[in-house]
């Protein structure tokens, strides 16, 4: 049976608590913790940088903390979130001047590297890193902002997303981000996601277990 991965988005935390918020979750069951960083030029909006990250691992958090750049000068950022306790990072295109050195840095410092697509960018722009990449992130939001719907027509994009990795290189993590819940969910897995990011859906209720006992029943119906 194929493993799925929920990733809570901290976004969408209390930040007067987080560290307690995220040890919550995890105990709840989550798999990964997913850190979005926005610096307030690339995206509208501000959140926090790598002192945040490695204060919550001098904290005991010991999970895989999936981090998501979504700021200008990618390169400058890198060896920072790396060196302060991040397993995974990923950027936007536009962000780098040269995608195949961001890749390669990130690797270079010990994460696991992955390109972020935005709905409106065409998959087109992956095919020449395939076989450099861990994890692809689609956003099926506009980035900058949590609590946004989910867009519909962003499902067919997973799905040929899924037939280019399965194409390519099948190790690769397909990761989907903005406005899941409980009832699009299994359209998301049907259409090729591997990594879930849920932020607000999760974080709406003090009962983060029952959040996620709800997710992994529903994902444990599907038959793929």
């Amino acid at each position: 049976m194929k493993k799925f991965f929920i990733a809570p988005s901290i976004l969408s935390a209390n930040f007067s608590k987080l560290g307690q918020d995220i040890k919550d979750v995890l105990s709840a069951g989550s798999d990964i913790i997913h850190f979005d960083v926005m610096d307030n030029h690339y995206v509208p909006n501000l959140t926090f940088g790598p002192m945040v990250l490695k204060s919550l691992r001098q904290d005991n958090i010991i999970a895989p903390i999936d981090v998501h750049l979504m700021v200008d000068s990618v390169d400058n950022l890198i060896p920072l979130f790396a060196q302060s306790g991040a397993t995974s990072i990923t950027f936007h295109p536009d962000s780098s001047k040269d995608i195949n050195k961001t890749l390669s840095l990130i690797r270079r410092y010990g994460c696991k590297s992955g390109l972020a697509i935005n709905p409106e960018v065409p998959l087109s722009i992956l095919n020449n890193f395939m076989d450099q990449l861990d994890i692809i992130l689609l956003m099926s939001v506009m980035p900058g902002f949590s609590g946004q719907k989910f867009i519909s027509s962003i499902l067919n994009k997973i799905f040929k997303l899924r037939k280019m990795i399965d194409k390519y290189n099948s190790k690769i993590l397909l990761e989907v981000d903005g406005g899941i819940n409980i009832n699009n969910i299994i359209d998301v897995a049907h259409a090729g996601a591997d990594i879930f990011v849920m932020g607000s859906f999760i974080f709406e209720t003090k009962n983060y277990k029952k959040k996620i006992d709800m997710i992994k029943n529903k994902l444990n119906m599907l038959n793929i």
